[in-house]
């Protein structure tokens, strides 16, 4: 059997994903897009992966400065995933207009409030098709984990809701 472009992507598309900005800042610039391709590497030393297009900005300005970070986004934060996505008609550095931002160690631009965020140093490019693998060392961590979890899947952000009470 032949996969298809098109099935494979139908079939990405049932994967439930958490939703990430991914940002960076080069040569005083800031860019950013919205990711769900983004999993852990190792706990020690503290790794993370994202994938991103080549074709995107982001991709070569992380490439430029050694660093990004990943911003884990709340339900609350569906507009701006949106926005970064590039589905709002707000484009480039107007984009980070749209929230409050602070810089940890690394410079690259981290979203407060948001779940987490992780700022990362450039250790790896890993070449991958269209793509390229960023793998990060997290050299800082900042979290607000009583929000509500952001999720995308079948083309379309939704809200988590747990299954059964911890208490009961």
């Amino acid at each position: 059997m032949t996969v298809t472009p098109q099935s494979f992507i139908q079939g990405m598309r049932q994967l439930a994903s958490g939703v990430t900005l991914i940002t960076t800042a080069c040569g005083g610039r800031w860019a950013g897009l919205t990711a769900t391709a983004v999993c852990s590497v190792s706990a020690e030393p503290p790794q993370l992966l994202a994938c991103i297009n080549r074709q995107a900005e982001t991709h070569r300005m992380i490439a430029g400065s050694g660093a990004f970070a990943v911003n884990v986004l709340a339900a609350k934060q569906h507009r701006l995933a949106q926005v970064f996505a590039g589905a709002s008609g707000v484009y480039g550095d107007h984009r980070f207009d749209e929230a409050e931002w602070c810089t940890l160690l690394t410079g690259a631009p981290v979203l407060t409030p948001c779940l987490a965020s992780f700022d990362c140093r450039l250790i790896e490019i890993v070449p991958a098709a269209s793509h390229s693998i960023f793998i990060g060392e997290v050299v800082a961590v900042q979290l607000e984990p009583a929000l509500d979890p952001l999720v995308y899947v079948e083309g379309d952000y939704g809200l988590i809701a747990p299954l059964m009470s911890s208490a009961g």
